[in-house]
C-alpha cells in the first residue's frame, strides 16, 4: 500500500469516523453501524475500502468479524506525514535563520 491509497481511503468522512471509532479497539460491523448515521450495508462498503487500502485487519470470532486498525497499514501514511512535517519545520527554520541574518545585517 502507498500513502496515496490511504489518503484516498481516508478522504471520506464516514471512513474517518470508522477509523476514529476503531482507535479505541476492534469492533464488529453491527457496533460500528450503531455508532454511525449510515446503514449497515454502507458501513460494510466503507470497511471494505479501508481494508483494501490496508488500513484495517479483520478477525473472525465465532459468527462475528471484528475490524481493527492495522499499524502496518498506517506505516506508509505515517512515514509520508513525518517527512512532510520534517520538511515544513526545516523550511520554517531556514526562513527564521534567513530573517534573523537580514535583521543582524541592518
Amino acid at each position: 500500500m502507498t500513502y496515496e491509497v490511504a489518503i484516498v481511503a481516508l478522504a471520506d468522512p464516514s471512513r474517518r469516523a470508522i477509523v476514529d471509532i476503531l482507535r479505541h479497539g476492534p469492533a464488529p460491523v453491527s457496533e460500528l453501524a450503531k455508532a454511525l448515521p449510515i446503514s449497515r450495508p454502507a458501513v460494510s462498503q466503507h470497511l471494505r475500502v479501508l481494508s483494501d487500502a490496508g488500513l484495517l485487519t479483520v478477525a473472525q470470532h465465532g459468527t462475528r468479524r471484528y475490524y481493527a486498525i492495522s499499524p502496518e497499514g498506517l506505516e506508509d501514511l505515517r512515514r509520508y506525514l513525518d517527512h512532510l512535517w520534517d520538511d515544513a519545520l526545516s523550511a520554517f527554520r531556514d526562513d527564521a535563520v534567513k530573517h534573523s541574518e537580514k535583521k543582524a545585517n541592518k
